[in-house]
């Protein structure tokens, strides 16, 4: 188990694997206690069936540089494959700004050639490469060194078997044309947007029970000033406080330290210090907002007319249509997008692509009254209407 400390090895490595179609990638990382992934370890193979080709990557050598992996990124000619790929990605894009370029995520082909939703590294192997995976190692401080066996095991197997995945699900995509899927699939990974979290934008992601513009204004101030002060100190913004402790402060608008150290939720160390003053501006911030620039939230789909009967059918369409197509039903519809669609809203993803393709024109041609689904037996089929 061979393991690369220093820039010259890691760049020896890569020159030779920019003589292959691909290279697969994985990482260990550690997010507990900072805002950032803190790269811990990084697994890369070249094609073959042994662990010759295998290495690991220590990137807390000292001295070492990463910039040689980086190269291999931008190398159009070689396909950088991942599983699950997009905490990988946002380390990366984070540290460099750079994105392995082609992409293959085998979980993403995974639900394209019907192997589920979400399906897992593990369930891969066991199906296509057919053999076992040790996962004690699974839950491990990466970052200590030095490193045991069993973890080093565990960290190559990530890597040598998913050259075998890939072959398959590459194949398989190629036969059923749908490789072009893939590609559509994989641009929202390989768009900087997914990885940056504007603090101005940072309160779309708390959620909340009322959307009273002034309150929305107020959490928008609060989420601003904890992504900021998390960003800034690398550490988990939950440790600054968590959405139930922001809700409750943009509900009860503390004034001064007095009636903020009323609040139940809010942790000990946000009572005093800079957080409690950017708490209390943050505060004032969303209660002096003027009227004109408050959020305002999205509640279009709120105020759908649902068909519920209609709604009920698009979801027997749909896993009629992906069961026959054999590709994950939660790719092509979420239950919110099926509501859309029985509202008469056709702004969703579904019908759009290679979606509709696959099941959007005959939903649409559903709810036209141009078609009808009838069962026999365990399966469902569509039937043409005159």
């Amino acid at each position: 188990m061979r393991t690369l400390t220093t820039t010259e090895e890691l760049a020896a490595y890569c020159e030779e694997a920019a003589k292959h179609p691909y290279v697969t990638v994985d990482t260990e990382f550690l997010r507990e206690r900072t805002y950032y992934s803190k790269l811990c370890l990084v697994q890369l193979a070249m094609p073959g069936t042994d662990d010759s080709g295998a290495v690991l990557l220590d990137p807390l050598a000292e001295g070492l540089s990463l910039e040689p992996l980086y190269d291999l990124f931008r190398d159009t000619s070689v396909v950088k494959v991942f599983h699950a790929a997009r905490q990988d990605l946002e380390i990366f894009f984070v540290d460099a700004g750079v994105f392995p370029i082609p992409l293959f995520d085998t979980q993403v082909a995974a639900m394209v050639c019907g192997f589920g939703e979400q399906v897992g590294y593990e369930t891969l192997v066991r199906k296509i490469a057919k053999a076992p995976l040790d996962k004690t190692s699974r839950f491990t401080d990466w970052s200590r060194r030095p490193l045991t066996d069993a973890q080093k095991t565990y960290a190559l197997a990530d890597v040598t078997h998913l050259r075998q995945i890939y072959e398959f699900l590459a194949a398989r995509l190629e036969e059923t044309g749908r490789s072009a899927w893939v590609e559509e699939e994989l641009k929202i990974l390989l768009s900087p947007d997914t990885y940056t979290v504007a603090p101005d934008q940072a309160w779309k992601r708390v959620k909340t029970r009322t959307n009273s513009a002034r309150f929305l204004g107020i959490v928008r101030e609060l989420a601003a000033f904890r992504e900021t002060y998390a960003q800034e100190r690398n550490i988990p913004r939950n440790r600054v406080y968590k959405d139930d402790a922001l809700v409750e402060l943009a509900s009860n608008k503390p004034q001064n330290l007095e009636e903020l150290n009323r609040a139940r939720l809010l942790l000990r160390e946000a009572r005093r210090g800079d957080i409690a003053d950017g708490i209390l501006e943050a505060v004032q911030r969303g209660v002096n907002t003027p009227a004109d620039r408050l959020p305002k939230p999205d509640t279009s789909r709120e105020k759908l007319q649902v068909n519920p009967a209609l709604a009920d059918l698009l979801r027997v369409l749909l896993k009629a249509k992906t069961e026959s197509a054999g590709v994950a039903a939660k790719l092509i519809a979420p239950a919110a997008d099926l509501d859309a669609i029985a509202a008469g809203l056709r702004d969703v993803d579904a019908l759009t692509g290679w979606r509709r393709e696959v099941f959007g024109n005959d939903a649409l041609r559903l709810c036209d009254g141009k078609i009808a689904l009838a069962a026999k037996g365990q399966t469902v089929r569509v039937v043409e209407l005159d």
